[in-house]
């Protein structure tokens, strides 16, 4: 990935906090029919004194799993906020008109060595996982055990599980750091007419 020192961030917290605040992640691999990905909801442990690892599952009847078998780096994309930037938001067009529209947006890599698992329990736990952090804000959160239990042993043996052990992670925060103050306020200013509550105006606060 292309990261200019002024977009770059390898701050471990930061990057963990945005894989879980979007967890839907594309998964890419490469294997004997080419390039495959998918979109796929991953889970992240952060391991204290070892690699930190993300977990998730897929269908068994999708065939990039095949690729992931063979224990190849694969490579997961997790997409932040994003928000393309108008020229017009910058102070500098009125001046000297030197301006060009750009696109802001949040993104972390993950890098490592796929492996399969089959393990029922081990399915059966990242299902809970997973479930649990999206249900957890709502007033009745659904709980895998609201299920009939043979209806969940039915469904975990349609799937196969992954987990990735994470050999190198980066992260890219275009916020318009590049721009000058002035710019900046522009900008999220411009974004907030919008959209009031937009992350990305936020984010060049920040």
């Amino acid at each position: 990935m292309y990261l200019p020192p002024s977009f770059r961030e390898n701050r471990p917290a930061v990057l963990h906090a945005a894989i879980r605040e979007h967890p839907l992640a594309t998964l890419v691999t490469c294997g004997a029919a080419g390039l495959n990905a998918n979109m796929v909801p991953f889970t992240l442990a952060a391991c204290e004194g070892g690699r930190d690892v993300l977990r998730a599952h897929l269908a068994k009847a999708n065939p990039q799993i095949a690729d992931l078998r063979t224990g190849a780096e694969t490579l997961v994309i997790f997409q932040g906020p994003q928000a393309y930037i108008t020229p017009s938001w910058y102070p500098t067009k009125q001046e000297h008109g030197r301006v060009v529209p750009t696109w802001n947006y949040v993104i972390v890599q993950a890098r490592g060595r796929p492996q399969v698992i089959e393990a029922a329990d081990w399915l059966l736990a990242q299902i809970a996982d997973l479930t649990s952090r999206q249900e957890r804000d709502r007033p009745e959160p659904w709980s895998v055990d609201d299920a009939p239990a043979d209806f969940i042993e039915g469904q975990l043996k349609g799937i196969m599980g992954l987990e990735i052990p994470i050999d190198r992670i980066e992260g890219k925060w275009k916020a318009s750091q590049n721009q000058s103050a002035a710019n900046r306020s522009g900008v999220a200013a411009g974004l907030r007419a919008a959209d009031s509550t937009s992350p990305m105006a936020a984010l060049v606060d920040r």
